[in-house]
């Protein structure tokens, strides 16, 4: 697929050149780091100084889910916050919509993060003696939205959540996982076009972590939003993400699907992080194909006789197709024309994470 260019009208946040240091030299220490080379442990040694976050740039585009994957440390919490200013760059713009949020007083940053952007953190911070109808309500009833409203907006939201019963109790009567869905229908209730998540659904159980992950998923995309998502488990990223970044020691390592990054990993530590990813469901046809020339050159073969897939079918379905037949070999159909021809052997070296080297020739009738 296509991706929306840098500045285009798709793409709803642009950084380009992001850095973050922490320290009262923090100025001298950039320059350290820029223009001398110096390490993030002499920036500590000389400056005092942390280093957050180090040249990060990204492109989030609208309708998508974009997930910022790292370890603790690696920077991924700073740079979440950079995209509403509630921690300002050391250097690098931040641009939503259009607009250079590092240019705007506090007046009008206050309107952007109200009216665009909505975000969600890790521990919700319900107020306790207010009910979940008037928490969801909460952000409304700062910008002075007369009560009606909000209360409507907040309905709205709690029902997208699947929380429409629980309106009058207390977030002590509520369980982790509901409590997170408050959270998330009070960043819904503005109506917000982006949603910045911040590891929120770190610290709830697997099985009500997973549920959340496909709801969130789902909501996003019915609803049209776009998201930032953070956090530290490769397999939530994959799970939610249209795209991950990947970040190490405060810099984007790889920016990609996850199909890309487990079939390139970047370098030696992508390569480790996922290692132990099973392949079946995200290696899909177009990536493992071989030229349907290179197939019918064999003796006996022919396109008439095998099943057929799309380009975007994963392993896992392509394992069960070509189970079911007696053929050797799946036709791999786009538009009603052969793009390619996915072989026993290609099966295999997708499930090992392998793409395959030859190119397919040009599409057969």
């Amino acid at each position: 697929m296509t991706q929306p260019t840098q500045g285009s009208p798709d793409t709803l946040i642009d950084c380009r050149s992001l850095w973050k240091i922490f320290g009262d030299r923090a100025p001298e220490a950039l320059q350290a780091v820029t223009r001398q080379g110096a390490s993030k442990a002499e920036v500590l040694r000389n400056f005092n100084c942390v280093v957050g976050v180090q040249s990060a740039s990204l492109q989030v585009h609208r309708g998508e889910i974009f997930c910022i994957m790292g370890l603790s440390g690696s920077g991924k919490s700073t740079l979440i916050r950079m995209l509403n200013r509630l921690i300002d760059p050391s250097h690098g713009t931040v641009t939503i919509k259009g607009q250079d949020i590092s240019r705007l007083d506090a007046s009008r940053l206050r309107e952007v993060r109200a009216r665009h952007i909505g975000m969600v953190f890790q521990s919700v911070a319900l107020l306790p003696n207010r009910t979940v109808l008037e928490n969801t309500g909460f952000g409304l009833e700062v910008r002075s939205v007369s009560r009606s409203e909000r209360e409507r907006a907040a309905r709205a939201a709690l029902d997208k959540v699947g929380l429409s019963d629980w309106l009058n109790r207390y977030p002590s009567e509520l369980s982790g996982g509901m409590q997170q869905r408050v959270g998330l229908a009070r960043a819904l209730a503005s109506d917000p076009e982006i949603i910045l998540m911040d590891e929120p659904f770190s610290a709830l159980d697997p099985l009500i972590r997973r549920q959340l992950q496909d709801e969130f998923r789902q909501l996003t995309k019915d609803l049209g939003k776009s998201a930032v998502f953070i956090t530290h488990d490769l397999d939530e990223a994959i799970r939610i993400g249209d795209r991950i970044a990947i970040m190490k020691d405060g810099a984007i390592i790889q920016t990609g699907t996850a199909e890309e990054i487990i079939l390139n990993p970047a370098d030696q530590y992508v390569s480790d992080f996922v290692a132990g990813i099973s392949r079946l469901h995200l290696v899909k046809a177009h990536s493992v194909m071989v030229s349907p020339d290179a197939y019918l050159s064999a003796p006996g073969a022919s396109l008439d006789v095998l099943p057929h897939a799309h380009p975007d079918t994963d392993i896992d379905t392509l394992i069960e197709t070509i189970t079911r037949t007696d053929s050797d070999a799946i036709a791999v159909v786009e538009g009603g024309r052969t793009a390619g021809i996915v072989t026993l052997r290609n099966l295999l070296r997708g499930i090992r994470g392998e793409t395959v080297s030859a190119n397919p020739g040009p599409a057969h009738g």
